[in-house]
């Protein structure tokens, strides 16, 4: 069930970075690209993962996604912070580094 694996990915203590998303969602086009730059930056101290909200309705509501694209932080299975449409990409560079160095 991916709502477990969900969990389970999210409860690491390693920062886990969640991009919600959908197929049909132009401006969610534009989110890969910001991804790639924040992992090259991050390297292993950071997960990304995409969840497609169409495809797992259960999870985006269980978050409270309303709308696509939204970024959520993760640290511990915690809420560290949310990001609604385009983030721009040192602003998600300074917010993964906040939450790294704070324990």
């Amino acid at each position: 069930m991916m709502s477990e694996r969900f969990k389970s990915i999210i409860k690491s203590e390693r920062p886990v970075l969640v991009d919600f998303y959908a197929d049909w969602c132009q401006p969610c086009k534009l989110i890969p690209p910001i991804l790639k730059e924040v992992k090259s930056a991050f390297k292993q101290s950071i997960r990304i993962v995409k969840v497609n909200v169409d495809n797992n309705p259960f999870i985006a509501s269980q978050y409270r996604v309303k709308s696509i694209p939204t970024l959520i932080l993760f640290k511990e299975g915690a809420i560290q912070w949310t990001g609604e449409g385009i983030v721009d990409p040192s602003e998600l560079n300074s917010v993964i580094t906040h939450h790294l160095n704070k324990n």
